[in-house]
């Protein structure tokens, strides 16, 4: 079954991006390539119990097994060793990216307390889009209960676009809630 938001996606923001964009065809305009959510562990990634529960909280949210990551160098400021765990990342394309925004668009972000919308700063110069979640509880598959530790996720939406605007319009027709000009 093809998933909710891809499906409004090909029919109604793909052909209105090309006449807002003035583009020739629908297959220039921004696309979402992949999304990948990180989960920095720290000194816990040495910890496997923490890590267990973890890895378990993440693959619930994206529904795929994440891969640990290690440290590519020891720095002993932050007590790190090469080859130790630094943390856990998943890679999400095709349906399950599509689910998973949606997901984080109309249920997760609006659970996040004192929410005023995301930053406009977080879109890098090849119109990648990148945000930070203090808490990865703001998703309705982990339990608040269950989880020992609120930890945060960096969340980077990978876009072929070929500005920092036509990311951002493919992001708000997704009805990402961004800052407006003017709020504060």
């Amino acid at each position: 079954m093809i998933p909710r938001l891809k499906e409004l996606y090909l029919k109604e923001i793909q052909p209105d991006l090309k006449t807002k964009l003035g583009l020739k065809n629908i297959y220039m305009g921004p696309k979402i390539q992949k999304v990948i959510l990180n989960m920095g562990l720290g000194l816990d990634g040495n910890d496997s119990k923490v890590l267990k529960s973890c890895e378990e909280d993440l693959a619930k949210i994206t529904g795929q097994k994440p891969v640990i990551t290690k440290f590519k160098k020891s720095v002993a400021n932050f007590k790190t060793r090469k080859g130790s765990n630094a943390g856990l990342k998943v890679t999400l394309r095709k349906d399950k990216m599509y689910e998973f925004i949606d997901r984080l668009v109309n249920i997760a972000l609006p659970r996040i307390k004192d929410f005023r919308g995301l930053s406009l700063n977080g879109f890098d110069n090849f119109g990648n889009y990148s945000f930070g979640v203090k808490e990865h509880i703001i998703f309705p598959e982990v339990s608040f209960d269950r989880a020992d530790k609120v930890r945060g996720l960096d969340i980077i939406i990978v876009i072929s676009a070929k500005n920092k605007e036509h990311s951002f319009a493919l992001l708000e027709k997704l009805n990402f809630p961004f800052i407006k000009k003017g709020d504060n």
